[in-house]
C-alpha cells in the first residue's frame, strides 16, 4: 500500500464558516482513510466551534509539530496558541492575525515537504494584511513564496467547467491597462500545461473570452480584442496550443458553448467567477496552477452572514481536498512517465534492405 498523502489545511478566518465546514467534512470518518489531515489552527478555536455546532462528533489529535501527526486521526497542529476572541460574523484584526499564523506555518512545512499539498479555508483579505502579508489573496502570497521564476494562475474548476483568469484581484478600472498580448499568451501556456499535467487532458481545448461587450463588435465597442486578445490567440495557436476566441462572454455561457472546451480563459475576476459560481457554486474549487506546489481551496469566502448558524455547505471544501490529492497524483504520474522515455527508434536506410534498427548508436571515440 502506498504511503498516504499528507494534506495540510489552514483554518482561515475563525469568525467565518471555516471550522464549520471542516467539522462537517471530518464527521465522515471515511475521510481520514484517504489521507492524513494536518489542520493548522487553534485547539481553542476548534473547541469553540464544536460547541456552536452542538456536540460535533469530531475528535482532534492535538500536535505541536507536523512530525507528530498520525494516520487515521484528525491532526490539529496547534500553531495559534494564544487565546483568540471569536466574534462570529465579524471582521477582526485578531482573526486576521490567527489566519496568517496558520498560513505562514503551513507554507513553511509545504516548502520543507513535510506536507504534500495545501488546502486553504477562506480568509478575510483585509484583516489578514500585515508586514509579512501584503497581498490581495492566497494566490499572490503563494506566488511570492513558491514562484521559482514561474507565475501563478488561478483556475476555478468543477466536473463540468474550468475557468482561468488573466487578471485576478485588481480593480475593474485597471483591467484594460493590465492585459497585454504577452500576458495572455503566458497565461494560455500555463493553462495548457496545467491541463495536461494536473488534469491529465492529453490535447486540451481552450476558449478565450473577449474583454468588451460583444467581444468589441469589430472595434466599435473597444479595441482590446483586435489589438491584444486576437493576436495573443494567434500566437498561442502558432505555438501549438489548441485555443479559439475571443468570444463574447454572455453568449458563450448563455448558449452553453463552454461545454465544447476543456477550459476557458477569462480576462478579469468577475467575468470568470460569476458564471462559474452560477454553474458550480457548491462543488467548485479554486486551484493555484503554475507553481511547484499544489494548493486548492473551496470556492467561497468567509460567509460571515451565516457563520455559526449551521447553514454552510461543506461540499466545496470536500471537493478541494479530493482535487488536491488527484492533482498531486497526476503530477507524479505525469513526471514519472517523462523521466525515462524509450530511446528513439530510427530506420537505417544505409543498407540494401530497409529495416527497423533498435541498436544503440556507437559513442564517438
Amino acid at each position: 500500500m502506498s504511503e498516504q498523502i499528507k494534506v495540510g489545511i489552514t483554518h482561515g478566518d475563525i469568525n467565518g464558516v471555516g471550522y464549520e465546514i471542516l467539522l462537517k467534512t471530518f464527521a465522515d470518518e471515511r475521510m481520514q482513510e484517504l489521507f492524513i489531515p494536518v489542520i493548522y489552527g487553534s485547539s481553542k478555536s476548534a473547541s469553540y466551534h464544536r460547541k456552536v455546532l452542538d456536540h460535533s462528533p469530531v475528535s482532534f489529535h492535538i500536535i505541536n509539530h507536523v512530525d507528530e501527526c498520525s494516520p487515521g486521526k484528525i491532526n490539529l497542529l496547534n500553531c495559534v496558541k494564544e487565546e483568540v476572541r471569536i466574534e462570529l460574523g465579524t471582521a477582526t484584526a485578531e482573526a486576521g492575525e490567527s489566519a496568517f499564523i496558520a498560513l505562514d506555518n503551513a507554507a513553511r512545512d509545504l516548502a520543507a515537504k513535510k506536507i504534500d499539498v495545501l488546502v486553504t479555508l477562506p480568509i478575510n483579505k483585509d484583516t489578514i494584511q500585515n508586514d509579512k502579508f501584503h497581498f490581495p489573496g492566497h494566490t499572490e502570497f503563494l506566488q511570492d513564496r513558491f514562484a521559482e521564476n514561474n507565475k501563478a494562475l488561478m483556475i476555478l474548476a468543477s466536473n463540468s467547467l474550468r475557468i482561468a483568469l488573466v487578471t485576478t484581484h485588481i480593480p475593474l478600472a485597471e483591467v484594460s491597462e493590465k492585459i497585454s498580448k504577452d500576458l495572455i499568451t503566458e497565461k494560455l501556456s500555463t493553462l495548457n500545461f496545467s491541463l495536461k499535467r494536473d488534469f491529465r487532458i492529453e490535447t486540451p481545448r481552450i476558449a478565450v473570452l473577449g474583454l468588451n461587450p460583444h467581444a468589441g463588435e469589430n472595434g466599435l465597442l473597444g479595441q482590446e480584442e483586435l489589438r491584444i486578445i486576437a493576436p495573443a490567440v494567434k500566437e498561442a495557436q502558432d505555438a501549438g496550443i489548441l485555443c479559439a476566441g475571443p468570444f463574447a462572454a454572455d453568449g458563450f455561457f448563455g448558449t452553453g458553448r463552454y461545454r465544447e472546451f476543456d477550459a476557458v480563459l477569462a480576462m478579469y475576476h468577475d467575468q470568470g467567477l460569476v458564471p462559474f459560481k452560477t454553474i458550480a457554486m457548491d462543488s467548485g474549487v479554486n486551484f493555484t496552477a503554475g507553481l511547484p506546489i499544489v494548493r486548492t481551496s473551496p470556492d467561497h469566502g468567509t460567509a460571515y452572514d451565516i457563520a455559526g448558524q449551521n447553514k454552510a455547505s461543506e461540499e466545496s471544501f470536500r471537493q478541494a481536498i479530493y482535487m488536491a490529492i488527484d492533482i498531486f497524483n497526476n503530477r507524479r504520474d505525469y513526471d514519472e512517465a517523462g523521466e525515462n522515455p524509450l530511446r528513439k527508434m530510427f530506420f537505417d536506410r544505409g543498407k540494401d534492405d530497409v529495416r527497423l534498427d533498435l541498436t544503440e548508436e556507437e559513442e564517438e571515440a
